[in-house]
């Protein structure tokens, strides 16, 4: 946790000048999540990057203007059904979470939000997940492997501010089957 840190202004205009001279095109994701300024999100803008939206974020936040609804996903975006730091979408949703912060009564309330949004019945909540993304407007989506596999919190890449058992988890390539491929198209 950065208990000493400070917001310190960066180089903006010119680091993505000097990088379009070098580059051409700048293939950036701007992650705009958290906390995130309105002179940051006018630079995004100004330089056409694509903003991040996470579908997982969608479902406890009941306010129509929340971005991490589909409905309110614009083009230039990047959709993930979850990200590193997210549990899988199938931990997400069966499990009570190792960092939960809300109330047993808020996260039945999210998953039934979820259940209703999606149009599933919980028994296959990841490729709910995975067909909203691929529906969405969003030029692009971010389907992490253990949400394609429909792993459950066993295949949590990160907990954030922990460094214990982060990036361990890894496929088998048996779990690659035909199916999964024939799945996805």
């Amino acid at each position: 946790a950065a208990i000493k840190g400070r917001w310190v202004d960066g180089p903006g205009d010119r680091l993505f000048s000097a990088l379009k001279k070098a580059l051409g095109k700048l293939p950036f994701v701007a992650e705009d999540l958290g906390y995130i300024t309105p002179e940051v999100e006018a630079l995004r803008d100004r330089w056409g990057f694509p903003g991040m939206r996470v579908l997982q974020f969608a479902f406890g936040d009941t306010s129509a203007e929340n971005p991490h609804k589909p409905y309110n996903y614009v083009r230039n975006c990047v959709v993930y059904t979850g990200t590193h730091d997210n549990d899988t979408t199938v931990g997400w949703f069966r499990s009570p979470g190792l960092v939960n912060t809300l109330t047993p009564e808020q996260t039945r309330a999210e998953r039934e939000f979820a259940l209703r949004y999606l149009g599933g019945d919980g028994r296959e909540m990841h490729w709910d997940g995975i067909r909203s993304a691929l529906s969405s407007v969003s030029d692009t989506a971010v389907i992490p492997l253990p949400d394609v596999l429909g792993i459950g919190s066993d295949a949590r890449m990160n907990l954030p501010a922990s460094v214990e058992n982060n990036w361990r988890w890894r496929f088998l390539p048996s779990q690659l089957t035909p199916e999964v491929g024939s799945r996805l198209r």
